[in-house]
């Protein structure tokens, strides 16, 4: 799941969540808001049983994005409502 909202100063936060669990392991968003380094964004565990991430960049940003999991298993977001040659790609 992504979640949108707004945040100070024209800017948003953009917030990744999955299931604790699934996939099982570690797992970090890597994008080109990071420079694409894996555990930059790691997912942490929350009381509700999901894991989330969260970034704030300014308001009309495209991001693009992919998912890393234990054993370099990338996948991507079902939610993202786009696709390019490097993963998933939202503006917010």
């Amino acid at each position: 799941m992504i979640r949108i909202v707004p945040a100070k100063d024209k800017h948003v936060r953009v917030t990744w969540a999955l299931p604790r669990h699934e996939p099982p392991g570690r797992v970090s968003v890597v994008g080109d808001f990071n420079g694409w380094t894996p555990g930059a964004t790691e997912l942490r565990a929350r009381s509700n049983g999901n894991r989330t991430a969260a970034v704030v960049v300014p308001r009309g940003t495209t991001l693009r994005f992919r998912y890393l999991g234990s054993n370099g298993h990338w996948f991507d977001d079902s939610d993202a409502a786009a696709q390019d040659d490097h993963g998933c790609v939202i503006t917010v």
